[in-house]
């Protein structure tokens, strides 16, 4: 009953939150001006409120209390299509930045290995970019590649910030995908660390792989997180 009670003043406050009856930056509702509100302990209402700073809704200033966050601006992006992550950010006109991470050889895993046509003794090698849009990380994209497509990807792999503009200098030049898997998840203690959020922001997972064409050749499997609150999602075949 207790959780159902905390439940209950999320839910209240996000509706209130959603109908704009607080703005920006304004206080909200006291604990104890809560507390009464639903006759409930002050721990139950704290504990509510923590979700809602959790869930990057509200933030706290010391002896002043919980205020609504202002609204943040988010930016456009097509899941789908023939340009990379950065092609459409630059295009859009944001400040992208990218940085590698790491480059490592990853043990089987049946789907990747099925995705890359590569059977299971052959080496695969996972190459990780972190992507910052005006100073804040905002997806982490991870390629893996086949050695036998790429030799040299061991090596080449630890400075890769684009890997279509790796591809183009190998000699390919045209880019699809098949189709794209779609799933949300809650951000391991790793990625809240790198991408610096909270254990409530859903994540947005994108799967797919990347084909060169007209050779018909699959270069990439790649697996992207996106932190959802940064953006406003549109799946086309643009």
């Amino acid at each position: 009953m207790n959780q159902d009670v905390e439940q209950m003043i999320v839910d209240d406050l996000l509706e209130s939150i959603m109908q704009d009856k607080f703005r920006p930056n304004e206080r909200l509702p006291s604990e104890n001006e809560l507390a009464n509100d639903y006759k409930v302990p002050r721990i139950k209402v704290r504990n509510a409120l923590l979700k809602l700073e959790e869930m990057g809704y509200i933030y706290s200033q010391q002896g002043k209390g919980r205020f609504l966050k202002g609204s943040q601006q988010q930016i456009e992006l097509h899941l789908t299509g023939s340009k990379s992550f950065t092609e459409k950010m630059l295009s859009a006109g944001y400040p992208l930045e990218t940085k590698n991470v790491s480059c490592e050889k990853v043990a089987y895993h049946p789907r990747i290995y099925s995705a890359l046509q590569v059977t299971e003794g052959e080496e695969v090698f996972k190459i990780s970019r972190l992507r910052f849009i005006e100073g804040k990380p905002v997806a982490l994209h991870s390629s893996y590649v086949a050695k036998s497509t790429f030799p040299n990807i061991e090596e080449d792999g630890v400075q890769l910030r684009s890997m279509f503009a790796y591809y183009r200098q190998k000699g390919y030049t045209e880019f699809t995908s098949t189709d794209s898997h779609l799933s949300i998840s809650f951000p391991t203690s790793e990625e809240r660390s790198m991408l610096e959020c909270t254990a409530l922001v859903p994540l947005l997972i994108v799967e797919s792989n990347c084909i060169a064409s007209p050779q018909n050749k699959v270069l990439e499997y790649t697996k992207i997180i996106y932190r959802s609150d940064s953006f406003q999602y549109a799946i086309t075949s643009k």
